[in-house]
């Protein structure tokens, strides 16, 4: 009898933390140990988990996948990944599918990223397309601290709806930021808040009516100019809006279109150009990307 009491209680805690939202936290430190980066610690607070680590390059470089269980992220829930890296180390991360942002009914969603690079680490963030659902409120966030020679690279696809059931972003709001800071000192920032009716969304100087829009940026110096010449000569086909700009210590590329997948193209052609300079290693693709 107290045992059915108890199981009892201890469903009726899990429904109304679900009601209440998700609260998850994820806490990585990556290290290099004779040649090889290794996950020396892993902490994690509710549904937010790394999957085990792989080494399809070799000792040196470490892939990790994150993986949010429930599937979607639906209104209240709210996700934190920390991610700090001892000198040496190189990291790439990414996802095993689209991250879902479902209707928010009338609460916020939030994700929250914080990196940490000490040295000559390396992290890549490469995760799939977030999709916004009709409805989503949803905050993006993500803070990087660099020391004087470690490299970021990350990028994020936002589709505003679900295009494949003829779905658009009609209500809701998404904001959005990312900071970069080397040693202390802030070299970038952006940072956008839209709603569907706003002029942002349909303007030559925001989104233009397109439904993908996608971001990546490179923190790791200057660009060499004969590595700028090939990633400004990369062409889509169709009437996708799309180029690159370099600046003294931050690249940045941007995408505009129709097509998550084109996106997705379009910056893994120039992650293959980028990454032997700033990784010093050709690029291999996550696994988890041919699934």
């Amino acid at each position: 009898m107290n045992q059915i009491a108890s199981s009892d209680l201890l469903a009726e805690g899990r429904i109304q933390g679900r009601l209440a939202g998700w609260q998850a936290e994820l806490k990585l430190e990556f290290a290099s140990r004779h040649d090889r980066t290794v996950l020396a610690r892993r902490m994690h607070h509710g549904p937010l988990v790394i999957q085990k680590v792989l080494y399809p390059e070799g000792d040196a470089v470490c892939h990790g996948v994150i993986v949010h269980p429930p599937g979607g992220v639906a209104g209240g829930d709210h996700l934190a990944l920390q991610v700090d890296m001892a000198a040496g180390a190189h990291v790439l991360l990414t996802a095993p599918g689209a991250g879902k942002w479902y209707k928010s009914g009338g609460r916020n969603a939030s994700q929250r990223l914080g990196f940490s690079l000490s040295g000559d680490a390396r992290l890549e963030w490469l995760p799939q397309e977030n999709i916004l659902f009709d409805g989503a409120d949803v905050s993006f966030a993500g803070d990087v601290a660099l020391d004087a020679t470690a490299a970021f690279a990350g990028w994020e696809i936002l589709c505003f709806g679900r295009q494949a059931s003829g779905e658009r972003w009609q209500t809701g709001r998404l904001r959005q930021r990312l900071s970069i800071r080397r040693e202390g000192r802030l070299i970038w920032q952006e940072q956008a808040h839209l709603v569907p009716q706003s002029r942002q969304m349909a303007s030559v100087a925001g989104l233009r009516g397109q439904a993908v829009s996608g971001s990546f940026v490179i923190a790791a110096g200057s660009v060499p100019r004969e590595i700028l010449d090939e990633c400004r000569q990369l062409a889509l086909h169709g009437d996708a809006i799309y180029g690159v700009t370099a600046l003294p210590q931050v690249f940045s590329a941007r995408y505009l279109g129709q097509a998550a997948q084109e996106a997705r193209h379009y910056f893994e052609s120039l992650w293959q150009l980028l990454r032997p300079w700033y990784g010093a290693r050709p690029a291999v693709r996550p696994r988890i990307w041919a699934t």
